[in-house]
């Protein structure tokens, strides 16, 4: 029932920066887990960051040190800054809403059209 609303992405070159946006339609935003998700094409989706309720972060091994997840509960809105952009970053980037359980992310809420990151060498 979470409705989200990403935004941000766009077209830049390789060692470039791009900011996305993740605004989420609920009055218990802070209570929720939240992760960004990327789907390139011919490939599965594959989670990218999560962030806890408790600001905990974690990241997969192909962004570690180059993006970072952050959260702004008064704004209902998770924020993924990514920098030194990669060919290999191109895909429609998704956020959602969940829980983490041992490390693994279970999403709650629907998916969003995503934003397009779209990186050239």
């Amino acid at each position: 029932q979470v409705q989200l609303v990403e935004s941000g992405g766009g077209l830049v070159q390789a060692g470039g920066s791009l900011r996305l946006s993740c605004a989420a339609s609920t009055n218990i935003f802070s209570t929720y887990d939240m992760a960004w998700y990327r789907q390139a094409p011919g490939k599965e989706r594959e989670l990218v960051a999560f962030i806890t309720r408790f600001g905990i972060t974690n990241y997969a091994d192909s962004v570690k040190g180059r993006f970072t997840i952050s959260r702004d509960n008064a704004k209902n809105t998770v924020y993924l800054q990514m920098n030194s952009l990669k060919a290999e970053d191109t895909a429609v980037y998704y956020c959602n809403a969940g829980s983490v359980n041992s490390g693994n992310f279970r999403n709650f809420g629907s998916w969003g059209q995503g934003t397009q990151v779209t990186v050239s060498s």
